[in-house]
This record gives C-alpha cells, sequence and structure tokens, in this order.
C-alpha cells in the first residue's frame, strides 16, 4: 500500500517536546515538505541546539513552554488553527524515569488532555507518539499491536508506562466519542544523531563509553534484547501514519534484534575502541525482550525499514565523536 502525503504546503503542524531527538528529525522533514510548523518545548530534556539551524526558516517557529500547562494563548503562533497535532513531548530515558517522574506523568495525562481539545476544535489530526513500553516486560514475542501487555503499574518505570497508556486511552475516547481524527503509534527502541549521551539509554551510554575509552556497562547478563531503528527510518514510519487515515496503534521500528552484550561489542567494534565490556546490576522491570510485530505498519502504511543496524550505529558514532570532541 502506498500512502501519499496529506501534510505539505499550506499546512500547519504543531510538534510537542519539538526540540527533542525524535520530534527535531520529524520538525526537520515537515519543514522540508513546506508545512509551517510551531515546535513547543519547556527544554527539560530537549535542546535548542537541535533545531538551531531552522532559524532562519519562515516556516519554523520555537515556542518555549510547558504543554502540562496548556498552550500557551499570548503567542501568535498558537492563536491560529492547527491541520495536525503531533504529542511528541515526554522524557523517555530510564534516567528521566527516576528524576522527572512527575513531569512524565503530566505531560501524559494533563497535557495529553489538553492537545485533544485543542485537535477536536481545529478538526485537527492528532498523532499520539506511544510506545514499546506499553508492552512491558512482554510474555509475547514479537509484540503484535494486540497484546495487551505485562506491566508493572507501580513499579519504577511505570511512570512511563502508565502514562502512554493513558494517553492512548485518552485518544481512542477522543476518536470514537468526539470523532477526532486521529492516530497512535508505538514507537520501538530508536537511535541516531541528537541522543543525549547522557540520558541512560543503551547506545548513547555505549557510544560514550566507548569513545572515552571506559568500560562499557552491560545491565545484567547481557542477554537480554533490544530491536533498534535509526532515526532515519522511525521517522518516515511516523509520517505514513500521520498521512494515512489509519487510527492505530502501530508499531514502528525494526526487526534487528540484538542482546545487550551483542549491541555493546558492535559498538566497540564500529568505533575502534578498546574498551572492554563490564557488568552492572540490571534495573528493576528491565524487559527481557523488545521486537515489534511489524505486519501492520507494512500492510496499512507501506513501512519498510531501510537502515542497517552497522549502518546506523556508524553514524551516530560520528555524530557523538564530534559531539564529544
Amino acid at each position: 500500500m502506498k500512502v501519499a502525503p496529506r501534510f505539505g504546503p499550506g499546512h500547519r503542524v504543531l510538534v510537542t517536546g519539538g526540540a527533542g531527538f525524535v520530534p527535531s528529525h520529524l520538525v526537520d522533514t515537515l519543514v522540508a515538505r513546506g508545512c509551517t510548523v510551531v515546535a513547543l518545548d519547556n527544554f527539560v530534556t530537549g535542546s535548542k541546539d537541535n533545531v538551531a539551524h531552522l532559524h532562519d526558516k519562515p516556516n519554523f517557529t520555537l515556542v518555549e513552554a510547558d504543554i502540562s500547562d496548556g498552550l500557551p494563548t499570548h503567542h501568535p503562533a498558537l492563536a491560529e488553527r492547527f491541520d495536525a497535532i503531533m504529542h511528541m513531548a515526554s522524557p523517555a530515558s530510564p534516567t528521566d524515569f527516576a528524576t522527572l517522574p512527575v513531569e512524565i506523568l503530566r505531560v501524559g495525562s494533563v497535557a495529553t488532555l489538553h492537545l485533544l481539545d485543542r485537535a477536536v476544535a481545529d478538526g485537527a489530526r492528532f498523532l499520539m507518539a506511544s510506545t514499546s513500553e506499553a508492552y512491558g516486560d512482554p510474555k509475547e514475542h514479537p509484540q503484535r499491536e494486540t497484546y495487551w501487555g505485562n506491566v508493572n503499574p507501580i513499579g519504577v518505570r511505570s511512570v512511563y508506562d502508565e502514562a502512554k497508556r493513558f494517553s492512548e486511552a485518552a485518544t481512542m475516547a477522543y476518536h470514537r466519542y468526539r470523532g477526532l481524527d486521529a492516530a497512535i503509534v508505538r514507537i520501538f527502541n530508536t537511535y541516531g544523531p541528537r541522543m543525549r549521551p547522557d540520558d541512560g539509554r543503551a547506545i548513547p551510554t555505549f557510544i560514550s563509553q566507548a569513545l572515552r575509552g571506559e568500560p562499557i556497562t552491560v545491565h545484567g547478563t547481557g542477554n537480554q534484547t533490544r530491536s533498534i531503528c535509526y532515526v532515519e527510518d522511525l521517522v518516515r514510519g511516523i509520517l505514513l501514519l500521520l498521512d494515512s487515515t489509519q487510527t492505530g496503534p502501530v508499531n514502528c521500528g525494526t526487526e534487528h534484534e540484538l542482546t545487550m552484550r551483542q549491541l555493546a561489542e558492535l559498538i566497540v567494534s564500529l568505533s575502534g575502541s578498546t574498551s572492554e565490556v563490564t557488568y552492572v546490576t540490571r534495573a528493576a522491570d528491565d524487559p527481557e525482550m523488545r521486537r515489534p510485530d511489524l505486519t501492520l505498519a507494512r500492510e496499512l502504511l507501506g513501512y519498510e525499514p531501510a537502515v542497517a543496524p552497522e549502518d546506523g550505529l556508524r553514524r551516530t558514532i560520528e555524530h557523538f565523536r564530534e559531539r564529544l570532541g
């Protein structure tokens, strides 16, 4: 199935968390399409540097605000109707779960409701960025969208898991009962340029350690697996869903599944590092395995990931090499 671009010149798109890792790449593509893009961010985890190259673009506006407090009414860029609203805002790393738990819960609940109300008022398409964390520590592998998950509702990861699950429920309620044109994408492990070196996720941690010649700290035995998706592939999948008329949820990621030990060893090799792999205590509720079933994405959207792990990791390593000096 081929999905034609639905949003382009003449269309206004709001992207929350727009200065974050994945959202800033989405903003790049939407601006290049000719959309008028408003990126909203409070910079708790996002960075102005991620969108600094867009500041001279007439179809791009960056607004500093906390969406959990509602859309600010004073900014003229927010006063006009939006054709699409993409709710991408949320701290999303294990480090954030421990340091920003209330902020995560608020952006996945009250902020979602603020944006859903605005989408209904504007008659906009609403895309909710959910997560593979909605599946918890899955007992089904790979994970299909019909799988309800295995989530600890009071664990250390629950602030993120349950916030996203609430956002999914809210989005579907507005779709079913208020006629909202809505879509939910469940994002699996994604990596690439603009990740924070200290965000606590495996790939930026391993790369930073490898480039510094430090021991690579793998949690547990290193036998737990993740499928890793280069950000370019993810952005293409998200925009296919935005452009479509599908509601979802739809998984987006890749089937390139590696153990954490394999991932660490691959990064050491690709970076030319002399670092050795070491093992540390595994975090609570850390999932044993993650890999999306991409059947729906392929059948409904024509989505197919294209970047091999070696290629994506090389690009990411070079970005970190430049950033870390």
